[in-house]
């Protein structure tokens, strides 16, 4: 008995720490974003939040963009959904309410 709870504990254990990931993988997949949202998004000198991470049960990172298309010197908001599975990237742009 003693041995079955001992090796249930292990393995419990050892999902626990493969889950949990690294402060380099994260730092990696922020960049991955980041620089997938920003090529994406053709702004001149963009402006990006730090990345939002959905549950896994969603696979996607968000980064909010604020930039100039060059056209004028208009600023546009832009959102954008790097699909960490996939590596694509989805942008639209938003305004804020009452804007």
């Amino acid at each position: 008995m003693v041995r079955v709870m001992l090796v249930t504990l292990s393995l419990l254990a050892s999902v626990t720490t493969a889950a949990a990931s690294s402060d380099g993988a994260w730092n990696a997949l922020f960049a991955k974003a980041n620089g997938a949202c920003i090529g994406q998004s053709k702004l001149i000198v963009p402006e990006a939040t730090a990345p939002v991470v959905f549950d896994d049960s969603v696979g996607k990172v968000a980064v909010l963009l604020r930039g100039s298309t060059g056209r004028g010197k208009a600023k546009v908001n832009l959102i954008c959904l790097y699909d960490k599975k996939t590596g694509q990237v989805a942008i639209e742009e938003f305004r804020w309410l009452g804007k």
